[in-house]
């Protein structure tokens, strides 16, 4: 078992797994309060990311194995999870080398959005799932789940799909009536119900990402009365979670 000792003045050594702004905002106060030595990691998905105010990593670590490698040779005492809801794999390569070295790990997740008066949604759990809920009549669909995974809707060819991303996928990846859009948000409310307009969109496909900077279509699907098929987050249980910054720092200081 290697040993994971604080450095000199016992500062600890934290490992950011970033790739948010929630990630963004607590690298700047991890930075601006100086009080640990810390490095971002970021997958790499995105070739222009936004600067982090901490020291910064791309790229994988090469699985569960490789992971744990860099935690030792960085003698890294904690880590912190503040990746996308739905970035599975390295969520679960966390866990699982923070678990065989008895390392805290602490998930910043955002708070998951939920259905109030007026939402129509259809909850399901899987990209697949959400292409079969959009049923075998032909429907103009708004696709706002990212590049990763939009495969999937290949699967529902007779639809007619708008895909916004903020970089496109390959283009073997989409269905075959698809426009793409690259967009980054935050976006209005206005501006999304002007969007779902001027498409003629019939149906909106979201991943339930939480957070303020993309729930404006939410709003606007329930303004026009719009169908959501809302894929949930794959389960993060047994881990710590904490869903702002404060607590984060409370977890990591206990």
């Amino acid at each position: 078992m290697p040993r994971f000792a604080r450095n000199d003045g016992g500062r600890r050594r934290i490992l950011l797994l970033a790739g948010t702004s929630e990630a963004r905002a607590l690298a700047e106060r991890i930075a601006a309060e100086a009080r640990d030595d810390a490095i971002a990691s970021l997958a790499g998905r995105t070739s222009a990311p936004i600067a982090l105010a901490l020291p910064t990593r791309v790229g994988g670590f090469g699985g569960v194995e490789g992971l744990k490698r860099y935690l030792v040779d960085e003698r890294i005492t904690h880590v912190v999870d503040a990746t996308h809801p739905f970035a599975a794999q390295i969520s679960a390569n966390a866990q699982a080398a923070c678990a065989s070295f008895g390392l805290p790990l602490v998930v910043y997740a955002r708070e998951p959005w939920r259905p109030i008066a007026g939402d129509r949604w259809i909850e399901v759990d899987s990209n697949a799932a959400a292409a079969q809920a959009l049923g075998a009549a032909p429907r103009r669909v708004f696709l706002t789940i990212g590049r990763q995974g939009v495969a999937d809707f290949r699967a529902a060819p007779q639809h007619a799909y708008l895909l916004r991303v903020i970089e496109p996928p390959e283009t073997s990846d989409l269905p075959p009536k698809c426009a793409v859009m690259s967009a980054r948000g935050p976006f209005t409310r206005a501006d999304e119900i002007a969007l779902m307009r001027e498409k003629r969109i019939d149906v909106v496909v979201s991943k339930n990402s939480g957070g303020a900077l993309t729930y404006a279509k939410i709003e606007a699907a329930r303004a026009l009365g719009l169908p959501l098929v809302m894929i949930q987050p794959p389960s993060r249980a047994g881990a710590a979670i904490a869903h702002s910054i404060d607590a984060v720092m409370a977890l990591l200081a206990s």
